[in-house]
């Protein structure tokens, strides 16, 4: 089975622009988050798909698979997709080009479990444990069912505290695992009102009724959205280093 990692990569941001360039220990983070998937031991192949020449060339730079794509997509799935069309795997792994602390184990769990079920879309989610973000809108919060399929997610706290305290949140991590017939309807299917509304596109497949096989994993990984996450990352990996 060929599994291909992807990691989209855009310049511009409204919270934090150029942010896949930005310095982490004499490196551009685009290249710490390739490292890493690099090491997930089920992925045959990395690449960064962008539409910015500065991230081309970085890349080139030092030695990463890349391929440049549309400048007119406005969400990650629809970049990958456009990869799909470019490069044939039998599953592609979605990860985000801000993510230089993602764990590879947890990439290799979820291109692990294709093939137990029935079903084209898989995520991964992570118990939160900052209550902070339990109310924090840019924090996705999700729910399953007995399986492990998802019911909902939502920038609001879910489920809600009515009748008991002891919650486990989970949070949605950003990273996918789909098929090219997941990429290619999720192409071809407008937005329905709710994934407008939350603005996330988890939610095109849940409210078209296409199951999404939920994997729980342990993360420690932090999302790079402003310069502080980023001094965070790197007052990390120095440690690391040393």
């Amino acid at each position: 089975m060929k599994i291909l990692g992807v990691i989209p990569a855009r310049y511009e941001s409204s919270r934090f622009e150029g942010k896949p360039l930005k310095n982490i220990c004499g490196k551009p983070m685009i290249w710490w988050t390739y490292q890493q998937v690099k090491k997930a031991k089920k992925i045959t192949d990395v690449v960064v798909a962008t539409d910015d020449e500065r991230i081309k060339e970085a890349c080139e730079k030092y030695d990463m698979n890349v391929v440049m794509t549309k400048n007119t997509h406005k969400m990650m799935l629809e970049r990958v997709q456009e990869v799909s069309e470019k490069i044939d795997a039998d599953i592609y792994i979605s990860i985000a080009g801000d993510e230089p602390l993602i764990e590879p184990e947890n990439i290799d769990k979820i291109a692990s479990v294709f093939g137990e079920g029935n079903f084209e879309v898989a995520n991964l989610k992570t118990k939160i444990t900052n209550p902070v973000d339990v109310v924090n809108w840019t924090t996705m919060k999700v729910i399953t069912d007995e399986n492990d399929f998802a019911l909902f997610a939502s920038r609001s706290p879910i489920p809600y505290p009515k009748s008991a305290v002891d919650i486990i949140y989970y949070k949605h991590m950003g990273t996918y695992a789909l098929t090219k017939k997941a990429l290619d309807f999720f192409i071809n299917t407008k937005r329905g009102p709710v994934e407008q509304i939350e603005d996330f596109d988890l939610l095109r497949f849940i409210e078209h009724g296409m199951k999404v096989k939920t994997i729980e994993v342990e993360s420690a990984t932090i999302s790079v959205d402003t310069p502080k996450d980023l001094d965070r990352v790197e007052k990390i990996l120095q440690k690391t280093m040393k």
